[in-house]
């Protein structure tokens, strides 16, 4: 689960974190009485959006063609004079007015999102300062150690991937044990690490304590402040920030679960997670329904090695019912990208034969426009393929992984033909 920088920020200072004043808007009129009420002077004017390069990104109207857009963003074209930007500085009431009036309503682009971007629905006006030095802290789940990770690095303001790949001498990591929390002798060894001294370091260690106590406590599965900045008066200070969360751990969380904006997500992620189903979407044009996370990457693997494309991450669980697989093939085709759906089941818990009977209800339910291929193994398997046979639906049955694979590849192929 992600949340916007203003709300990440938000819970930030309310766990004794530091960071900028900041104001979240949505219209151009408040965005000139929030620098008043910001005090003025330096401002800044960033787009809320689930996404990265915002600074880089251009804010856009349908009119731009969108692939050009992402050119420019990338920085494989010039950005052409009055192009708006996604973050912009501004020193009065009436350009941060300006500001947002180019952003709000408009679609940002940048390298993350794609040549698709994210509609502007809301801009931070946020105080803006006088920048010393700029550095990076994370903390993320390091599976090799199987626990959480601090990394730092004077890299500030630069993509940690980059940093990593070229110079990863250059970044700090420090174990944490979820029980003790960041120990005092850490926190010290990082700021020393990262060049801070006197009265700065101790703003530094009061800040990562602080920082990674949240991230425990709120099962945060990644926090990221790039640039952690260093002011001209000392000051230690989360400039951007991006915090994902567990969504296992949302019961847990009530408060942090209210926080999602439904806007930014994926609908049919959406659809799927109210119906208890794991699905994620991906660019490929042969849909999956598969029980368990493992067999769906299996899955997903072969139709990958026999030359197709997966559409979608679906995870059904061992203990889904008839109107749970009738949802998971309305939530599949209702992309318009999917020439074909493989059905990939091995009962367990789950009986071929209910599988078999919701396949043959949405058969009859929802307009099957593309090809369906289906190998069922295991608790009722032959009882399920009895049932398939029989109906003479246009239903292709497949023996192994292999075969159910190289099949709906093949249909696939021929429905696009």
């Amino acid at each position: 689960m992600k949340v916007h920088e203003y709300q990440a920020k938000e819970l930030l200072g309310k766990a004794g974190v530091a960071v900028p004043a900041g104001i979240v808007v949505t219209t151009a009129g408040e965005a000139a009485k929030a620098y008043e009420a910001l005090g003025g002077g330096l401002v800044v004017v960033k787009a809320q959006v689930h996404a990265g390069g915002r600074g880089k990104g251009v804010a856009v109207g349908p009119e731009v063609d969108r692939a050009e857009a992402l050119a420019i963003a990338s920085g494989e074209k010039p950005r052409p004079d009055g192009m708006a930007k996604g973050v912009q500085l501004v020193k009065s009431a009436a350009e941060a007015e300006k500001a947002a009036a180019s952003m709000l309503g408009k679609t940002l682009v940048t390298y993350q999102t794609g040549a698709e971007g994210q509609a502007i629905k809301k801009v931070l006006i946020t105080v803006g300062h006088d920048i010393a030095r700029e550095l990076y802290l994370g903390v993320a789940i390091d599976r090799n150690l199987k626990r959480p990770v601090v990394m730092a690095t004077t890299e500030g303001g630069v993509e940690i991937e980059k940093v990593a790949e070229e110079t990863p001498e250059k970044i700090l990591r420090e174990p944490v044990d979820v029980g003790l929390g960041l120990m005092d002798f850490q926190a010290r060894r990082i700021c020393k690490g990262l060049g801070l001294t006197g009265a700065t370091a101790k703003k530094g260690v009061v800040f990562l304590k602080n920082f990674v106590k949240f991230v425990l406590e709120s099962d945060a599965s990644l926090a990221e402040i790039n640039p952690l900045i260093v002011t001209d008066k000392g000051d230690v200070l989360a400039l951007d920030c991006k915090l994902n969360f567990d969504d296992n751990a949302m019961f847990r969380h009530k408060d942090l679960a209210g926080l999602v904006d439904e806007d930014e997500e994926d609908p049919s992620e959406l659809r799927a997670a109210r119906s208890g189903l794991s699905f994620v979407s991906l660019d490929g044009d042969i849909a999956c329904l598969v029980n368990g996370a493992g067999l769906a990457m299996s899955t997903m693997d072969l139709i990958k090695y026999h030359g197709g494309e997966p559409a979608n991450f679906l995870d059904v669980g061992g203990g889904a019912d008839k109107d749970q697989v009738l949802e998971a093939f309305r939530i599949l085709l209702s992309s318009p990208k999917v020439n074909a759906v493989l059905v990939n089941i091995f009962g367990g818990i789950m009986q071929c034969d209910i599988i078999a009977k919701a396949l043959l209800a949405a058969y009859d339910e929802i307009d099957f426009r593309v090809p369906l291929v289906v190998r069922l193994e295991g608790t009722n398997s032959e009882l399920g393929k009895e049932l398939l046979e029989k109906s003479g639906r246009k239903i292709i049955t497949a023996v192994g992984l292999t075969d159910a694979a190289q099949k709906v590849v093949a249909a696939a192929k021929r429905h696009v033909a």
